[in-house]
């Protein structure tokens, strides 16, 4: 765990390596409060790292350390040993392509404008004759890995690119296998490409650097290369740079502006503030005049600094060059007022390895958590897939068990209401949709029996009709059946589509749980949806032949024993005798009328009604119009009660059987029965859950060799 001294250690080690000023305190002790909530990866490994970070002394380079600097860069014993090992881990996290699962590592990324001077840099930091040549040298990111060693003995050089495993080379052939390798990524010409070409160099004296190099910013396409160079390039470089664990390595000529460089402004949309920027600056005997101005006023705000550099010309050797370079700023007139802490080849690669091994002991502890946290994640989306099934035995039982869990869950949400698993898919909520459509129902039946038109016209004209030898006070039986079945006629095609709404939402959620059970097996998927869909069907077309057959029932077979309609049509009649005292007032009030069009009145229950036509009606008949109208809507809200509740009570009832007998009799005899015992095939993973399973066991692979590597390594150093 991070303790408050092992904190203050971490600090101290951060303030001994360079210059880091109250702002950057603040935020190395956030990012140390943000590591202690991180478990150790192994133990013992990952507190020595967090308790015990390199003590990397600031060197100090006066004007005679420079001098006495010999040309190989020879760096401090004890430093290198501790800033191998961890340079050794990212190295082989590098190796590993660590990247490609989302954890960045921190990186040196040198960019700068076309012939800017990056590839001399890297040159004369690695003692080393990389490509030149007129237009872009570097036209594929070349991540140059130099590392010390004790002897000529076990110095080597070698380069790696994708198609070709590692090769030891000799010095003479660098240039040759580079262009080569460039080639073979990004074709002859002048094309550019994301791939990397690593180059090793293992030498007596090189520090103990990694850092990226990439294609030159150029404005204008030479023969051979896109329209778009320039856009393809910055794309590159964004790709680099754009991760705060980048270090930023920005060359700059001495003869440009730098406010104006296409390079400083790319750096400073990633890193406004300029934190991670360190700048080079080359070419310093080209354009001396004002250079010490301009790196010391920081116009640009440049938080890691200058270097100014003499890179090596055609045909002088790195320790010509070195020589030549502290003479210029021994000797020039203007150069020599520079501070020899912010001039050199040397003080450049004692900088670099300064911010490297400060940005590595800060970001380590934080690619460790994520490594463990991303393994967990990997771990748990491959428990989620299903059992990778290896026979027939293991594909029955997963069949068994797939076939368990859909009835399951149907049960939850048709019968019980229970939609924890669908939460936010309101769709699913099943109980609450169908009782939506089945309330919409009961509301059309209702609506029906309302009156409307003009009041008892329909009625008295139909008694008319009628009429025959009788007791005059008894109600028609035709006319009472004639007007029920006109109002059975009008619910007949709602009370049908209530029944194909019901099955169509059926299918639609009966369908999404197959899926979401089935997904994985595209076969079993197919095969339970056809005989799903089938059982659909024929359930579907046995509620429209049963509502059918309730609709002609109630148009044919008048009948109730409930009271509630002599109830009903009791309460109806009480204002009858009012109704027909109002009526007779008003045709003797306009007997002298030439038209009764557009009379009303208002009755109680009803409103205000049009009884225009039946002002020049019989009374007798008016009266028995009344009875007749108050019979049918008394009844009609028997059969609005019988069909609003009958027809979704058996709907209901069918679904249930669906999901408690059913479903799983169908899919068992169906699907599972002429297979059992070679259920295998029927369980076969379908190519985007195999090639899902393929990429994260590929990727827990991975996270699992990065956490080792990461422990050995951290072990190895904790035994020095």
């Amino acid at each position: 765990m991070w303790t408050s001294g092992s904190s203050e250690r971490f600090m101290l080690s951060k303030l001994m390596m360079g210059e880091l000023d109250e702002e950057e305190e603040e935020e190395e002790e956030e990012a140390a409060a943000e590591a202690s909530s991180s478990e150790a990866m192994v133990p013992h490994a990952h507190n020595m790292l967090l308790q015990q970070p390199p003590n990397y002394e600031m060197v100090s380079y006066t004007e005679e350390a420079v001098q006495d600097a010999p040309s190989s860069i020879a760096i401090d014993v004890s430093y290198k040993q501790e800033i191998r090992p961890l340079l050794d881990v990212v190295d082989r996290l590098r190796n590993l392509d660590i990247t490609k699962e989302g954890i960045e590592l921190p990186s040196i990324v040198v960019v700068g404008d076309q012939s800017s001077g990056k590839s001399s840099v890297l040159e004369s930091l690695a003692g080393i004759k990389l490509p030149r040549g007129q237009g872009i040298c570097t036209r594929v990111p070349l991540i140059m890995r130099l590392k010390s060693c004790k002897d000529e003995a076990e110095a080597s050089i070698s380069i790696e690119h994708p198609g070709c495993k590692e090769e030891r080379i000799e010095e003479s052939e660098i240039t040759k296998k580079i262009k080569s390798a460039t080639a073979a990524i990004a074709g002859e010409g002048s094309g550019i490409d994301f791939a990397p070409i690593t180059l090793q160099v293992v030498r007596t004296g090189a520090p103990d650097l990694t850092m990226v190099d990439l294609p030159g910013i150029t404005w204008v396409p030479i023969p051979g290369q896109p329209p778009d160079i320039h856009e393809q390039i910055s794309e590159i470089i964004k790709h680099y740079i754009s991760p705060k664990e980048s270090i930023i390595l920005n060359v700059i000529s001495a003869d440009v502006d730098f406010s104006t460089c296409e390079s400083i402004r790319m750096s400073k949309d990633v890193d406004e503030r300029g934190e991670r920027t360190l700048a080079v600056v080359t070419k310093c005997d080209r354009a001396p005049e004002g250079l010490l101005e301009k790196v010391t006023m920081n116009a640009v705000n440049i938080r890691l600094g200058y270097v100014c550099v003499r890179n090596r010309v055609e045909g002088e050797t790195n320790e010509e060059a070195r020589q030549k370079e502290k003479a210029l700023f021994n000797s020039h007139p203007k150069l020599k007022k520079m501070d020899k802490s912010i001039v050199g080849i040397p003080v450049l690669a004692t900088k670099l390895m300064q911010i490297q091994a400060r940005s590595i002991n800060k970001s380590l502890p934080t690619i460790v958590k994520k490594i463990d946290t991303m393994l967990s994640e990997r771990q748990a989306e491959l428990s989620d897939l299903p059992q990778h099934l290896c026979n027939s035995r293991e594909a029955d039982i997963a069949f068994v068990k797939v076939l368990n869990s859909m009835k399951e869950c149907l049960n939850k949400i048709v019968i019980e209401g229970d939609f924890k698993q669908f939460q936010d898919d309101k769709q699913m909520h099943c109980t609450a949709r169908l009782r939506e459509m089945f309330e919409s129902y009961y509301n059309d039946l209702r609506n029906t029996g309302s009156i409307g038109g003009k009041f008892l016209a329909k009625e008295t004209e139909m008694l008319e009709e009628a009429k025959g030898v009788g007791l005059p006070n008894f109600l028609s039986r035709p006319v009472f059946l004639n007007l029920l079945q006109r109002l059975v006629d009008q619910i007949t095609d709602r009370s049908l589509e209530l029944v194909f709404k019901v099955w169509e939402y059926m299918e639609n959620v009966i369908m999404q749980i197959i899926d979401f059970y089935c997904h994985c097996y595209p076969q079993l998927q197919s095969e339970t949806r056809r005989v799903v869909q089938d059982l659909i069907q024929k359930m579907k077309e046995e509620c429209e032949i049963h509502v059918k057959k309730l609709i002609q029932m109630e148009k044919l077979v008048d009948f109730t024993l409930s009271p509630f309609y002599m109830e009903t049509y009791g309460r109806l009649l009480t204002s009858k005798g009012d109704f027909m005292e109002r009526l007779r007032n008003l045709v003797a009030e306009t007997l002298n009328y030439g038209s009764h069009s557009g009379m009303t009145m208002v009755v109680d229950g009803f409103g205000e009604v049009d009884v225009s036509d039946i002002m020049e009606v019989p009374m007798e008949r008016v009266e028995a119009a009344y009875d007749m109208q108050m019979s049918v809507l008394a009844y009609w809200k028997v059969v609005t009660l019988r069909m609003g509740d009958g027809i979704p009570l058996y709907l209901q009832f069918v679904c249930k059987t669906l999901v408690m007998d059913q479903f799983n009799y169908d899919i068992l005899t169906q699907v599972g029965g002429p297979r059992f015992g070679a259920m295998d095939q029927l369980l076969e993973e379908g190519p985007l859950v195999a090639t899902k399973r393929r990429n994260l066991t590929s990727s827990i692979e991975l996270l699992r060799e990065s956490k080792a590597t990461v422990a050995s390594i951290m072990d190895r150093i904790a035994k020095v």
